[in-house]
């Protein structure tokens, strides 16, 4: 009697031998006390830092290494007793007689004493007549040197600016202001906005996952999934701040876009999940399996395309981009690690529960949906008119680009009461429209004169005060000039080129307006670099995963056209001031200056997260079958739901962050939300699956050479 043995090659358990993904799917539902065991420590060994992230986290780094006006900071910092640009100008104002009598000069006094009681204080500096007392002598400007680096210095503006503002009295009002206080009153506003986001958008969320999947346990799993990437992430970025400065706006950026992609991930995993086993009755290890091979392996591919789209913002040499760009990585690292080991265990445990308290027209077991396949049908069959009319769509909402205008963001950005804000109009009221963004030029000793007359006979300049040798008797001066428009305004920018060209050769010209127009001029000529980049390596992940040269460039292509069409609509909202009645902001007149780089390389990944679950699914049905056209309808019927749903979930939180808080994070809303409403709907689900009709059997291309070359990757299951 002959007896039937397994080939060392099947799992006898499975049916046939998974791909690595599939090894660990199953590896982890045999370990399931070790895997719950990580991540429970994880979880809680990070959660435990979570909370001070808030408090640990810097707010500047908003700087462009390398800089003159960086290191004219560092010199006025070391030199000339903190007079830096991140000092904290306090701004007294009597509205009854002299600032400097009565109880104005005792407010004075109680400000001094604040102020030098803190440790990171250097010296501070009295109002003086001709410079910081006002020709009226109704306002007087007291100067706090920075004694700390500028990210200990918007802590120290966090720690000051409510004991200050609580100074004013009997007609004498008290506002700290200056670039330290700029960014702490920002960051204060920017974290009530993205809290006030986070509360909008979790309900909305949930309520679009729960009409996705048709269950409210199903729909609760990404959300639970993304919580726990979070919580982790959170934690590792105040261990790391410990060892290198980490801006807060990474962990406002991580929360955004882990919550998104998070959500994506486990979408296309657990509808893959129920489909194998309630729709092909497979076993419960049979259906992780299977979705990891094929879910799974899309959604790794998806991640490395968002962290090599991401790790190209590392080439900007400015802190606050390297650690925002980081700060996201990281996130999208403990998400990408959760949905790959923690969720195949909760969906193999959960197995049918899945489906509990489910909408009772749901059919838990339909992968392949009906309403897109006839979709994908009708698009077979009219492949120009339905293309065209996206192609159009697209191209006049990307016609705008070409006039858009970048500049660092203006003290319109934070709200109308802000200290920082009221304090700047103050001054500017009194000391003249430039006197907010006041220059600072550090020169040698000898060439004071010289650098002092160049400064005096310039037409951008208002006024220079003498110069100040250095105290500490290093042979160094520092002049302060100011400008005559306004620290936002372009000419500024024609003015420092032209000192810069004419001023004597030992001296450099810095301020905080002038580290604006520095970190503007360094993302500008990064922006080639990161764009060139990012699109380069996107194309060579598309080629990895599909082992097709041209569906890989025309799925790149589409990346790139939809994510131009964001920035034109981004031009007409907050350049040409479009509906911002609507969305409650005062435009600027140009875009703020790290949009083109920052949000090109998340909008980027967004948009080839989508390309690789449509891809994907359509490489995986035409391996199966080598038919173009099931390729095209196939992958429409199977994964246009998911990219429907996740697509709404996405717009649903981006625009949350377009309807609260300061301008930056609206930009960021508006553009990511408008990004992926087109990429999600119009390119995915009708341009590029024209492409892969019009270019049938050609789009699956690969010449042998370039196959021998790339690693054999499969998206089939058996």
């Amino acid at each position: 009697m002959s007896t039937i043995t397994t080939p060392p090659d099947v799992d006898p358990e499975i049916g046939y031998r998974p791909g690595p993904l599939g090894r660990l799917g199953v590896w982890v539902t045999h370990h399931t006390r070790m895997t719950a065991v990580v991540w429970l420590l994880i979880i809680v060994g990070l959660g435990a830092f979570a909370p001070k992230v808030e408090a640990e986290l810097s707010g500047a780094g908003w700087q462009a290494d390398g800089s003159e006006s960086v290191a004219v900071r560092e010199l006025a910092q070391e030199h000339f007793g903190g007079n830096a640009s991140s000092a904290i100008q306090v701004v007294v104002r009597s509205n009854d007689g002299p600032v400097t009598q009565g109880a104005g000069k005792e407010i004075l006094a109680r400000a001094t004493a604040l102020l030098e009681e803190d440790s990171r204080i250097a010296e501070v500096v009295q109002p003086q007549e001709g410079a910081t007392l006002s020709q009226d002598g109704s306002t007087a400007v007291l100067l706090a040197g920075a004694g700390a680096d500028p990210n200990d210095m918007v802590r120290v503006a966090d720690d000051l600016k409510g004991p200050l503002e609580d100074l004013s009295a009997d007609g004498v009002q008290v506002n700290p202001t200056g670039a330290s206080l700029l960014w702490s009153d920002f960051n204060e506003a920017n974290l009530d906005a993205m809290l006030k986001s986070e509360m909008f958008s979790w309900p909305v969320t949930l309520a679009i996952l729960v009409l996705a999947f048709g269950a409210l346990v199903a729909a609760g799993l990404p959300l639970i999934l993304t919580l726990a990437g979070l919580v982790a992430s959170a934690g590792s970025l105040v261990l790391i701040n410990q060892v290198v400065p980490v801006s807060i706006w990474a962990m406002n950026f991580a929360m955004m876009f882990a919550l998104a992609l998070g959500i994506d991930y486990a979408l296309f995993m657990v509808v893959r999940f129920r489909a194998a086993r309630m729709g092909h009755h497979e076993s419960p290890r049979q259906a992780i399996a299977e979705t990891m091979d094929t879910a799974g392996k899309a959604v790794l591919l998806s991640g490395a395309t968002v962290l090599i789209s991401l790790s190209a913002v590392m080439l900007v040499p400015a802190p606050a981009f390297r650690s925002m760009a980081g700060g996201i990585m990281l996130s999208v690292i403990f998400v990408l690690g959760a949905t790959l080991t923690l969720l195949p265990l909760v969906l193999h445990k959960l197995d049918q529960r899945i489906n509990k308290l489910a909408l009772p027209w749901v059919h838990t077991g339909e992968h392949r949906s009906p309403k897109f396949a006839a979709w994908g049908e009708r698009l077979w069959k009219r492949p120009f008119a339905f293309g065209l009319a996206a192609l159009v769509v697209l191209l006049a909402l990307a016609a705008p680009i070409f006039g858009l205008k970048t500049a660092m963001p203006s003290i319109k950005v934070l709200p109308e009461d802000a200290s920082a804000r009221v304090g700047y109009d103050i001054v500017q009221q009194n000391f003249g429209e430039g006197a907010p963004g006041a220059l600072q030029v550090v020169a040698s000793s000898d060439e004071a004169e010289a650098t002092y007359d160049a400064l005096t006979s310039d037409p951008g300049i208002a006024a220079a005060m003498p110069p100040m040798a250095a105290p500490d008797g290093t042979d160094h001066v520092l002049i302060q000039a100011v400008p005559t428009v306004d620290p936002s305004d372009p000419e500024l920018g024609q003015t420092v080129d032209r000192l810069r060209a004419d001023l004597p050769e030992s001296a450099v010209v810095g301020g905080a307006a002038v580290e604006n127009l520095d970190l503007k001029s360094q993302l500008d000529d990064s922006t080639p670099l990161v764009i060139g980049v990012i699109l380069a390596l996107g194309f060579l992940l598309l080629l990895v995963a599909l082992q097709a040269p041209l569906i890989a460039l025309l799925g790149t292509l589409a990346s790139l056209l939809s994510t131009a069409a964001a920035f034109g609509v981004a031009r007409l909202i907050f350049q040409e001031g479009y509906g911002s009645d609507l969305l409650g902001f005062e435009h600027q007149g140009f875009l703020d200056a790290w949009a083109p780089v920052f949000f090109f390389a998340m909008i980027f990944a967004i948009a080839m997260d989508y390309t690789v679950f449509l891809l994907a699914s359509a490489k995986e049905h035409y391996e199966h079958s080598g038919d173009p056209r099931e390729a095209m309808v196939g992958s429409i019927a199977h994964s246009g739901r998911v990219i429907f749903a996740a697509g709404a979930v996405m717009v649903a939180v981006f625009f949350t962050f377009a309807l609260s808080g300061p301008l930056p994070p609206k930009e960021m809303g508006v553009v990511l939300g408008v990004a992926v409403l087109l990429d999600a709907f119009l390119v995915r689900l009708v341009l590029l699956p024209v492409l892969l009709r019009l270019t049938g059997r050609a789009a699956w291309w690969v010449p042998n050479w370039l196959s021998r070359v790339l690693p054999d990757v499969r998206f089939s299951h058996s």
